[in-house]
């Protein structure tokens, strides 16, 4: 008996170190090399007393740390960087925004901060500038980066009037000299290329809001999949733990850092917007809300233009949008949780204008129609072969100019266009519904590469609030 349990013992101890050496030590160095490379652009990432410092590469010290990398960067110019990447097998590019001219040229852990990019002028610019067309004006010079995400975004958007620049820093002096009208950039990096030229925010004019983008790291493409995953979790895990909050906190002065999942919407009351109080609510808020809540995990809701959101949604992983109608074209591009509403959206004129429209064959004949940028219905009637559509990202535009007789028609959701018009001055009694495209449901949308554990788990606690009453409660506090 004392001979079996002492070969026992034997048997059980060599398990143990067969598992423990199985099992990789936190001191054994990470089983692949990499080669960071950054810019500088500040306060993201940038040099100081030949230091890098920054939100970013703080944020991968620690992740080197724990992961037991070897933490060196190297800071290059950003077109050279962009492009070193590109053709170097280990290579990592930062801070870096995903976006759809990129998606495929790089693998992605992230994202770690966002940038909201501005039109900024000198305050003696006296253009007024409500849209893109707008910036777009004869006589009008943009400064741009060669292969900054917003120069790249703008040449899509069919922008032709650049003047280049080499950073930052030269941009911003080129806007102070008069040599440039206009200067794409967010504001905080806007706030440290001012100061080292010994200006203030306050010696330039934030004239429009252009886009949201999402910051991450990126890994060139031959960068093994699962080292990528390896990064992301970690990212994950610092989120949880507060480091990205305190480090956004000391670099960005904010405490708006981006949570393992983005959860966006747009102003469309009263599904979703934001009210007088500077709060995000609606129906569709209030849906989210519940949901996350029964969930376990509830995530910071942003607001962004609906085109900008849908982007968003289509090339980054783990993003959430809502509320958006599913539609044969969309079927495939998102997953879905809901339904949680139904609309009808119809082709409205304005009263009084005697604009008859009887079918879709008449409503082509129009001069024009507007409709808002990636919205369901501007996809619809595109894909009808409609060739007279007049568009952009703002309904609240598309709507003054159907009130101002530029347009002939506007095709809007009848759920929300009374407050879009009371929004610009106008009672609903100010349109005519002239005729019904179509009825359709809308849902909660997931970007393609969520996991769908996250998106089952919204669908079981939306249908768990429908059953107990708390859905319908919600209802009829906005619509009854």
């Amino acid at each position: 008996m004392k001979k079996s349990s002492f070969f026992m013992g034997i048997v059980l101890m060599a398990l143990t170190l067969l598992i423990w050496g199985c099992e990789k030590s936190t001191t054994d160095a990470y089983p692949y090399t990499f080669k960071f490379i950054t810019e500088n652009y500040k306060p993201l990432n940038y040099i100081e007393n030949s230091v890098v410092e920054g939100l970013a590469p703080d944020l991968l010290k620690e992740i080197c740390k724990r992961m037991n990398i070897p933490f060196i960067v190297e800071l290059l110019p950003w077109n050279e960087g962009y492009a070193l990447t590109q053709n170097t097998p280990n290579a990592v590019l930062f801070s870096t925004v995903l976006n759809s001219s990129r998606k495929d040229l790089f693998k992605w852990a992230g994202p770690i901060a966002s940038l909201d990019w501005v039109f900024y002028s000198l305050p003696s610019f006296i253009n007024t500038i409500n849209s893109l067309d707008d910036a777009k004006k004869s006589g009008i010079k943009i400064g741009v980066v060669k292969d900054y995400s917003i120069e790249q975004y703008l040449k899509q958007e069919g922008f032709t009037n650049f003047i280049y620049c080499t950073d930052n820093v030269n941009a911003f002096d080129k806007l102070i000299k008069g040599e440039i009208d206009l200067y794409p950039c967010d504001k905080i990096t806007a706030q440290a290329a001012l100061k080292s030229l010994n200006k203030s925010i306050y010696s330039v004019t934030a004239k429009y809001t252009i886009r949201t983008d999402l910051l991450y790291y990126a890994f060139n493409k031959q960068v093994p999949d699962e080292v990528v995953a390896d990064f992301q979790q970690t990212i994950d895990i610092l989120k949880r733990e507060g480091k990205l909050r305190a480090l956004t906190q000391e670099y960005l002065n904010s405490l708006d850092s981006p949570g393992v999942l983005q959860v966006y919407t747009e102003q469309y009351p009263p599904l979703t917007f934001r009210n007088i109080n500077g709060e995000i609510t609606g129906f569709g808020t209030d849906v989210a809300l519940e949901i996350m809540k029964r969930t376990g995990s509830l995530e910071h809701i942003k607001l962004s233009n609906w085109s900008n959101g849908y982007e968003l949604a289509l090339n980054n992983p783990n993003v959430c949008l809502f509320t958006m109608d599913r539609t044969p074209l969309r079927q495939n591009l998102f997953q879905w949780v809901g339904p949680i509403g139904t609309n009808t959206t119809w082709f409205y004129t304005k009263a009084g204008s005697g604009i008859t429209i009887t079918s879709i064959d008449n409503a082509k004949t129009l001069t024009s129609i507007g409709t808002v940028t990636s919205w369901f219905s501007d996809q619809h009637l595109r894909s009808l072969g409609f060739n007279n559509l007049v568009s952009d990202s703002d309904p609240k535009v598309m709507a003054k100019k159907l009130m101002d007789g530029e347009i002939k028609a506007f095709v809007c959701s009848g759920v929300t266009f009374g407050d879009i018009l009371k929004e610009i001055g106008y009672q609903y009694s100010s349109v005519v519904p002239a005729f019904s495209l179509m009825s359709s449901d809308y849902f909660i949308a997931f970007s393609k590469n969520t996991p769908e554990s996250v998106v089952s788990k919204w669908q079981t606690a939306l249908e768990s609030a429908k059953q107990d009453g708390t859905y319908n409660a919600i209802y009829s506090k906005w619509f009854q």
